[in-house]
């Protein structure tokens, strides 16, 4: 009982808000330049899509969402815990119902070709992606999942010794491939990797940040200056680790300290007028996390 209250506990309403936000955007990127022209989300709603096409009437996109996806969700229960996978089969519901909303509710005519984009299948295909992308990106960044495959990924990409990016990549070259067999064209399949390319760096974008900070790592004899100016300059903290020259065998400072795209060149002006022979190194992190307490 006390671990269903702390489950319980975990869940918070905005999180609830936002992914419904989430799965609203994803229904309509796809139902509105998809669906209509055949090209094909990734994953378990490009599945869904196909078999949409394939079956009889009745067994529409919103019915293979939900008979697809929550049985992956459940099956990845112990590995990602009841409160992602709560999220996740919730964001899979409100993708559902917006969908079915949209293609069978609401007076939009999604039968013949987009209502915004036509029949052009590169927009389609371009816009589907970025906006499918959003929502996907929307629902990893507040705790779920809109894809069911991307579970199996966490479970059995590292069993059979592949990442779980390359799971999920080879899942869609699958499926695409039986798209192309299925419907003896390949011109929506390699369309719908256009798809796909869009949604995953639309996915990137949301999930890390469009603009993502840069994590500076000097190496110093100077340390006690350099960190000093550099606090002066970015009014922000550094962090000191003490080193030795793997070469020279004399003792070093390596300071890491986090700054954005904008402040490099001025940092590193600010460091080489301290110490000329300052070695620094600039790589990407994705979120900045600090407690202001």
């Amino acid at each position: 009982m006390s671990r269903e209250k702390s489950v319980w506990q975990e869940l918070k309403w905005k999180n609830f808000i936002l992914l419904t936000i989430a799965g609203c955007i994803n229904a309509f990127g796809v139902t509105i330049f998809l669906y209509p022209v055949n090209l094909y989300d990734s994953g378990i709603s490009g599945t869904s899509m196909l078999l949409a096409q394939l079956t009889p009437e009745w067994m529409n996109l919103s019915l293979f969402l939900i008979l697809l996806n929550i049985p992956l969700f459940l099956f990845g229960y112990k590995k990602q815990g009841a409160t992602f996978t709560i999220y996740s089969i919730y964001t899979v519901f409100i993708y559902s119902v917006g969908s079915w909303l949209i293609t069978d509710v609401l007076p939009i005519d999604v039968s013949m070709a987009s209502p915004l984009a036509g029949t052009d299948l590169l927009l389609c295909s371009i816009f589907g992606g970025l906006i499918s992308g959003i929502g996907s990106g929307l629902t990893i960044r507040f705790g779920g999942a809109i894809d069911g495959i991307e579970v199996m990924a966490v479970v059995f990409a590292k069993k059979i010794g592949i990442t779980v990016g390359t799971f999920v990549m080879m899942y869609n070259v699958v499926l695409y491939v039986i798209c192309g067999v299925a419907l003896k064209s390949w011109i929506l399949p390699l369309y719908s990797i256009v798809t796909y390319a869009a949604a995953l760096k639309t996915v990137d974008f949301i999930v890390e940040g469009f603009d993502r900070s840069k994590a500076a790592t000097i190496i110093t004899v100077c340390p006690t200056e350099v960190c000093k100016a550099l606090s002066e300059k970015f009014e922000c903290g550094t962090t000191r680790i003490e080193a030795v020259g793997g070469y020279s065998n004399t003792k070093k400072t390596m300071v890491y300290f986090v700054v954005n795209r904008f402040q490099i060149a001025r940092m590193k002006d600010i460091v080489h007028e301290i110490d000329p022979t300052a070695y620094i190194t600039i790589s990407e992190v994705a979120d900045v996390f600090r407690n202001n307490q």
